[in-house]
Protein backbone atom coordinates (compact mmCIF):
# COMPACT_ATOMS: atom_id res chain seq x y z
CA UNK A 1 0.00 0.00 0.00
CA UNK A 2 3.06 2.39 1.27
CA UNK A 3 4.71 1.21 -2.26
CA UNK A 4 1.28 2.80 -4.18
CA UNK A 5 0.45 5.88 -1.99
CA UNK A 6 4.31 7.21 -2.03
CA UNK A 7 4.33 7.83 -5.82
CA UNK A 8 0.86 8.91 -5.95
CA UNK A 9 1.56 11.59 -3.48
CA UNK A 10 5.14 12.76 -5.01
CA UNK A 11 3.19 13.18 -8.31
CA UNK A 12 0.58 15.12 -7.15
CA UNK A 13 2.61 17.83 -5.12
CA UNK A 14 4.90 18.04 -7.93
CA UNK A 15 2.42 18.44 -10.39
CA UNK A 16 1.04 20.96 -7.77
CA UNK A 17 4.39 22.96 -7.87
CA UNK A 18 4.73 23.22 -11.59
CA UNK A 19 0.77 24.21 -12.32
CA UNK A 20 0.32 25.87 -9.70
CA UNK A 21 3.31 28.11 -8.53
CA UNK A 22 6.11 27.26 -11.42
CA UNK A 23 3.73 28.01 -14.89
CA UNK A 24 2.31 31.19 -13.19
CA UNK A 25 5.45 32.54 -12.43
CA UNK A 26 7.07 32.01 -15.08
CA UNK A 27 4.22 33.07 -17.42
CA UNK A 28 3.55 36.76 -15.27
CA UNK A 29 7.45 37.15 -15.78
CA UNK A 30 6.92 36.69 -19.39
CA UNK A 31 4.11 39.06 -19.48
CA UNK A 32 5.84 41.44 -17.68
CA UNK A 33 8.90 41.77 -19.57
CA UNK A 34 6.85 40.99 -23.46
CA UNK A 35 3.98 43.59 -22.28
CA UNK A 36 4.09 45.65 -19.06
CA UNK A 37 1.48 48.05 -19.78
CA UNK A 38 -1.15 44.95 -21.02
CA UNK A 39 -0.09 42.57 -17.77
CA UNK A 40 -0.70 45.57 -15.57
CA UNK A 41 -4.17 46.03 -16.42
CA UNK A 42 -3.80 48.99 -19.51
CA UNK A 43 -3.86 51.46 -16.95
CA UNK A 44 -4.70 55.07 -17.47
CA UNK A 45 -3.50 57.76 -15.17
CA UNK A 46 -4.30 61.41 -14.74
CA UNK A 47 -2.10 64.57 -14.47
CA UNK A 48 -1.79 63.91 -10.41
CA UNK A 49 -1.08 60.19 -11.00
CA UNK A 50 -3.88 58.60 -9.79
CA UNK A 51 -5.77 56.38 -12.10
CA UNK A 52 -8.70 57.05 -13.88
CA UNK A 53 -9.60 54.15 -15.02
CA UNK A 54 -8.67 50.97 -17.66
CA UNK A 55 -8.49 51.02 -21.71
CA UNK A 56 -9.94 47.79 -21.45
CA UNK A 57 -13.34 48.55 -19.57
CA UNK A 58 -15.87 50.64 -20.16
CA UNK A 59 -16.91 53.27 -17.68
CA UNK A 60 -20.31 55.21 -17.19
CA UNK A 61 -20.51 58.49 -18.53
CA UNK A 62 -23.67 60.33 -17.48
CA UNK A 63 -25.18 63.52 -18.69
CA UNK A 64 -25.18 65.22 -22.36
CA UNK A 65 -21.65 66.95 -22.19
CA UNK A 66 -19.99 63.28 -22.48
CA UNK A 67 -19.84 60.82 -25.44
CA UNK A 68 -21.89 57.73 -23.94
CA UNK A 69 -20.47 53.97 -24.13
CA UNK A 70 -22.73 50.43 -24.76
CA UNK A 71 -24.90 49.55 -22.20
CA UNK A 72 -23.53 47.44 -19.49
CA UNK A 73 -25.25 44.34 -18.22
CA UNK A 74 -23.52 44.32 -15.01
CA UNK A 75 -23.45 48.13 -14.29
CA UNK A 76 -19.97 48.23 -15.58
CA UNK A 77 -19.27 46.15 -12.30
CA UNK A 78 -16.23 43.95 -13.19
CA UNK A 79 -16.83 41.39 -10.43
CA UNK A 80 -20.08 40.91 -12.86
CA UNK A 81 -19.05 41.17 -16.31
CA UNK A 82 -20.71 39.09 -18.39
CA UNK A 83 -23.71 39.25 -20.41
CA UNK A 84 -27.48 39.78 -19.28
CA UNK A 85 -28.29 36.21 -20.81
CA UNK A 86 -31.50 37.47 -22.21
CA UNK A 87 -33.03 35.70 -25.28
CA UNK A 88 -34.16 38.04 -28.55
CA UNK A 89 -37.73 36.93 -27.25
CA UNK A 90 -37.21 37.59 -23.82
CA UNK A 91 -39.51 40.67 -22.70
CA UNK A 92 -37.25 42.54 -20.44
CA UNK A 93 -34.67 42.87 -23.21
CA UNK A 94 -37.05 44.62 -25.29
CA UNK A 95 -37.87 47.06 -22.50
CA UNK A 96 -34.39 47.77 -21.82
CA UNK A 97 -33.70 48.27 -25.30
CA UNK A 98 -36.77 50.59 -25.77
CA UNK A 99 -35.74 52.25 -22.54
CA UNK A 100 -32.36 52.92 -23.83
CA UNK A 101 -33.52 53.99 -27.27
CA UNK A 102 -35.45 56.90 -25.22
CA UNK A 103 -32.95 58.02 -23.32
CA UNK A 104 -29.96 57.57 -25.94
CA UNK A 105 -32.75 59.22 -28.81
CA UNK A 106 -30.79 62.62 -30.58
CA UNK A 107 -33.56 64.79 -32.52
CA UNK A 108 -33.05 64.69 -36.25
CA UNK A 109 -30.76 62.00 -35.72
CA UNK A 110 -32.44 58.60 -36.96
CA UNK A 111 -32.54 55.68 -35.05
CA UNK A 112 -30.56 54.91 -32.24
CA UNK A 113 -27.23 53.05 -33.41
CA UNK A 114 -27.72 49.16 -32.05
CA UNK A 115 -24.47 49.46 -30.34
CA UNK A 116 -25.63 52.44 -27.96
CA UNK A 117 -28.79 49.76 -27.50
CA UNK A 118 -27.19 46.57 -27.04
CA UNK A 119 -24.27 45.30 -24.37
CA UNK A 120 -21.01 43.20 -25.01
CA UNK A 121 -20.25 39.83 -24.45
CA UNK A 122 -18.63 41.05 -21.59
CA UNK A 123 -20.65 43.63 -20.54
CA UNK A 124 -17.55 45.87 -20.24
CA UNK A 125 -16.57 46.52 -23.57
CA UNK A 126 -14.62 49.68 -24.00
CA UNK A 127 -15.29 50.31 -28.02
CA UNK A 128 -18.20 51.59 -30.31
CA UNK A 129 -18.01 52.06 -34.16
CA UNK A 130 -17.52 55.10 -35.02
CA UNK A 131 -21.22 55.83 -36.22
CA UNK A 132 -22.53 55.27 -32.53
CA UNK A 133 -20.11 57.80 -31.57
CA UNK A 134 -20.82 60.57 -34.80
CA UNK A 135 -24.30 59.86 -33.79
CA UNK A 136 -23.83 61.72 -29.81
CA UNK A 137 -21.37 63.92 -31.69
CA UNK A 138 -24.30 66.81 -31.82
CA UNK A 139 -25.51 66.61 -28.39
CA UNK A 140 -21.78 66.59 -27.10
CA UNK A 141 -20.80 69.58 -28.75
CA UNK A 142 -23.92 71.29 -28.16
CA UNK A 143 -23.89 70.93 -24.73
CA UNK A 144 -19.77 71.68 -24.43
CA UNK A 145 -20.60 75.08 -26.52
CA UNK A 146 -18.31 73.68 -29.28
CA UNK A 147 -18.41 73.08 -33.10
CA UNK A 148 -19.74 70.39 -34.15
CA UNK A 149 -16.23 70.21 -36.72
CA UNK A 150 -13.86 70.39 -33.63
CA UNK A 151 -15.52 67.76 -32.07
CA UNK A 152 -15.75 65.38 -35.19
CA UNK A 153 -11.70 66.14 -35.42
CA UNK A 154 -11.54 65.00 -32.08
CA UNK A 155 -13.42 61.50 -32.89
CA UNK A 156 -11.13 61.17 -36.34
CA UNK A 157 -8.36 61.27 -34.04
CA UNK A 158 -9.20 58.26 -31.60
CA UNK A 159 -10.48 55.85 -34.07
CA UNK A 160 -8.57 53.09 -33.81
CA UNK A 161 -8.11 50.36 -36.50
CA UNK A 162 -7.61 46.91 -34.72
CA UNK A 163 -5.65 43.97 -36.41
CA UNK A 164 -8.95 42.26 -37.16
CA UNK A 165 -12.74 43.76 -37.41
CA UNK A 166 -14.05 47.45 -37.85
CA UNK A 167 -12.56 50.26 -37.18
CA UNK A 168 -13.46 51.29 -33.26
CA UNK A 169 -13.57 54.65 -30.30
CA UNK A 170 -11.97 53.75 -27.21
CA UNK A 171 -15.05 55.62 -25.21
CA UNK A 172 -12.85 56.22 -21.76
CA UNK A 173 -9.91 57.51 -23.94
CA UNK A 174 -11.89 59.67 -26.48
CA UNK A 175 -13.76 61.44 -23.02
CA UNK A 176 -9.92 61.98 -21.58
CA UNK A 177 -9.51 63.99 -24.52
CA UNK A 178 -12.65 66.13 -24.81
CA UNK A 179 -12.04 67.19 -20.61
CA UNK A 180 -9.01 68.45 -21.23
CA UNK A 181 -9.93 69.90 -24.50
CA UNK A 182 -13.29 72.03 -23.30
CA UNK A 183 -14.27 73.30 -19.74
Amino acid sequence: MTSLLRPALSLMLLMTAITGVIYPLAVTGIAQLAFPEQANGSLIHGLDGQVQGSALIAQDFNGESWFHPRPSAGAFATVASAASNLAPSNPALALRIKASAAEQAVADQGPVPLALLTTSGSGLDPHLPPAAIRYQLARVAASRGLPEQTVEQLVKQHIEQPLVGPPVVNVLLLNRALAQMAP
